[in-house]
């Protein structure tokens, strides 16, 4: 949930699924939800040589790295899309701009759209909840406007964030001093290991799964790890069981919740993007619960966002939350995520245009970062209502008008690296592959498949030369022209394609 700069959380029978909603859900599950086609499909046996031999060489080349990965089943494309002001006067209703907007992203190759919490009417103001859509014939229509174009959605759900002012709430679900007030939202986080919330919670999860035809849920977990827990939030909540290992490496209650809704998702064939606050990521012992890793909310700086998460287990989605954090110029959040097989998400849709945070009758808190931020999106909105845009609250304001073009030209760059059967050898300490040592603050990755890749990553503040022992292309140039010296700018990133002689 945007600007958690406060502590967020219920209750009353389960929403039963109706024979309607399970045939959906077969449908969702026979659709074929995820994953790319098997990339071996085409191959021939010399394509299938050739693969190997990549892998061979750089198999013998690489000695040590930090983690060497198989690609499988990755869509690096995604694209958090605002469908509109929440709360708001009037709902938001798709039209004729978002058929627009979504030939936009599809063109611009994203492959993933999840959609915030403005998808829902957590407040009530048109007489819906949390887990069902503010307009519900205009979400369906945005569900197939997405679908037709070959792309998957994400509806935006938490395992732990609930309204205080819900009339479902139930205060035994949460922890002492574990609520909040932030923006337009008061939440309490709810105890994972409450047996009335998760009957709560569970059954809303599948109807949103089986009623509207979403490939997925984006979960906004809304839960403290153990090891960031104050001595308050140690408190057991009234409903809660205390069935697990608690330990500042194993957070057991939420594994085993967030395991449940995994394994629910996927048996529809589904998709779960996770996303944890600041760098956390789930301590789970091993057990995968999730495909995507959403991070970088509220740190206020790129670097260290980069150092705390270029080890998470993939697939990591880096945001930078630019109202937070600076940036040097629009490439650096590709410099720090491209080198470690992480890609930023796109903000799109329709503009943020900051109304949210002023809407009457609405409670905000006096003073708060992001009513602050959404007072400051307004007054842009008014004076530049063609754009450039403001599409999140993640956004810089005022925004960049290169930004979507610069998402752009590097994720046409990128694609090719993390190509289905790629072996990513992420941040490599040990290798033959260049002729000195790289210089301090070098990092350099390489991606095998059929083609080779090596990308270098220079984060210092002054220029530096790497020389290579191959020939390679830089894949930002189209002059053909291949060397092994490279002069790497201060804080800059290459993408180079190893040239390879033709047997």
């Amino acid at each position: 949930m945007s600007q958690k700069d406060f502590l967020h959380a219920t209750a009353p029978t389960a929403t039963p699924v109706s024979s309607s909603a399970s045939r959906r859900g077969e449908q969702f599950a026979s659709a074929g939800h995820t994953g790319s086609p098997a990339f071996f499909a085409t191959f021939s046996a010399a394509d299938h040589r050739h693969r190997l031999e990549n892998i061979g060489t750089y198999n013998r080349e690489i000695s040590r790295c930090m983690r060497k990965h198989l690609v499988r089943n990755y869509l690096p494309a995604h694209c958090t899309y605002n469908l509109g002001e929440y709360p708001c006067r009037t709902p938001w209703n798709p039209d004729e701009y978002d058929e627009r907007e979504l030939d936009r992203l599809k063109a611009h190759g994203i492959e993933l759209i999840q959609v915030f919490d403005e998808w829902s009417d957590a407040l009530g103001l048109f007489g819906g909840d949390r887990y069902t859509p503010l307009n519900v014939k205009g979400y369906r229509r945005f569900v197939e406007m997405v679908h037709r174009r070959g792309m998957k959605i994400l509806t935006y759900l938490s395992s732990g964030y609930f309204d205080l002012v819900n009339p479902d709430f139930r205060p035994q679900w949460i922890r002492p001093q574990d609520s909040g007030h932030g923006g337009w939202w008061q939440m309490g986080r709810c105890a994972p290991a409450s047996p009335g919330w998760r009957a709560y919670l569970l059954p809303r999860m599948v109807k949103i799964l089986d009623e509207y035809g979403v490939d997925g849920i984006y979960n906004d977990w809304g839960y403290v790890p153990n090891a960031a827990k104050n001595d308050e939030q140690k408190h057991l909540a009234a409903d809660e069981v205390p069935a697990f290992e608690e330990t500042v490496h194993f957070d057991g209650a939420v594994t085993d919740l967030l395991a449940l809704m995994y394994e629910e998702v996927h048996r529809r064939g589904g998709i779960v993007k996770l996303h944890a606050d600041f760098t956390n990521q789930p301590e789970t012992a091993g057990l995968k619960v999730y495909d995507y890793l959403w991070v970088g909310e509220l740190v206020d700086s790129a670097d260290s966002l980069r150092e705390a998460v270029k080890n998470h287990p993939p697939y990591l989605v880096p945001c930078i939350h630019q109202s937070v954090a600076k940036i040097g110029d629009q490439d650096e959040p590709f410099l720090h995520a491209i080198p470690y097989m992480q890609f930023p998400i796109l903000p799109a849709g329709r503009p943020f245009t900051g109304e949210r945070g002023m809407i009457p009758g609405v409670k905000y808190p006096e003073k708060c970062g992001w009513t602050d931020f959404c007072h400051k999106v307004w007054e842009y909105h008014q004076s530049h209502p063609d754009g450039p845009h403001v599409y999140s609250g993640w956004d810089a304001c005022p925004p960049s008008p290169d930004a979507q073009a610069t998402h752009k030209r590097w994720l046409s760059q990128y694609k090719p690296l993390v190509e289905e059967g790629t072996y990513a050898w992420l941040e490599i300490s040990d290798s033959s592959l260049f002729a000195t040592p790289l210089p301090p603050k070098v990092v350099a990755s390489a991606f095998a498949n059929s083609h080779l890749y090596l990308v270098l990553a220079n984060y210092g503040r002054e220029t530096v030369n790497v020389t290579t022992n191959a020939n390679y292309l830089d894949t930002q140039l189209s002059d053909g022209k291949s060397t092994r010296t490279w002069d790497l700018g201060p804080r800059s990133l290459k993408i180079l394609q190893r040239q390879q002689v033709q047997k």
